[in-house]
């Protein structure tokens, strides 16, 4: 059994959640740090994408446990809603990394980072409709394009941090960017996490 439209509200709840994740990854991206006073408003907002993402978890947990019958496993839907969810929570608490070191300064890793992680939420987003259109084995190679995006931020981390070393002398100021740098390849590694959940639910209901 899989989702029989889109009108299922468990389908209906995975396309929002993916919807929220995308437009709160274009914020991130796109909101330009010019002042100290900017940070307030990029980490207040990601707070707010934050929130909506977590009503929108309790919904679904509160759905599963009045539910008689699932459309798919119901701990694969509760799987990757939790993943979708670290992702955003990821997101969130980088920005709030942002405001609490002060950093407004926006290097070339950064951009990279949150440019592959961008493109991993519209890949999630697409997989999710995928999904809930029926059109399984067409969600692999989104799944396989996230899985590429992350092994880019691993390799954008080992240039980050062996740059970080080499060229910057405040011991602080070293700590703090390399907080930041892992901080983005942990969202990276979570959306992995939801591209392995798809795969398994492909594997179970293909």
């Amino acid at each position: 059994m899989v989702f029989k439209s889109k009108k299922d509200k468990f389908a209906n709840a995975l396309i929002n959640i993916s919807q929220n994740l995308k437009e709160s990854a274009d914020y991130f991206a796109d909101f330009k740090l010019k002042n100290i006073s900017d940070l307030k408003v990029f980490s207040e907002m990601m707070k707010e994408y934050e929130h909506k993402g977590d009503d929108m978890v309790h919904g679904v947990i509160t759905d599963l446990n009045n539910a008689f019958i699932t459309p798919i496993e119901r701990e694969d839907i509760l799987l990757l809603t939790m993943s979708m969810d670290d992702v955003l929570d990821g997101l969130e608490h980088c920005a709030a990394l942002f405001e609490m070191y002060s950093i407004i300064h926006v290097d070339e890793y950064m951009l990279k980072f949150v440019e592959a992680i961008k493109e991993c939420t519209y890949e999630i987003e697409k997989s999710v409709d995928l999904l809930t259109t029926k059109k399984l084995l067409d969600i692999r190679e989104h799944a396989i394009k996230i899985k590429d995006l992350e092994s880019v931020c691993d390799g954008i981390q080992r240039q980050s941090i062996k740059n970080l070393f080499s060229v910057e002398k405040d011991p602080i100021r070293i700590i703090q960017y390399k907080e930041i740098y892992e901080s983005l390849e942990e969202i990276a590694d979570h959306c992995q996490t939801v591209a392995n959940t798809l795969e398994t639910i492909i594997m179970k209901n293909a």
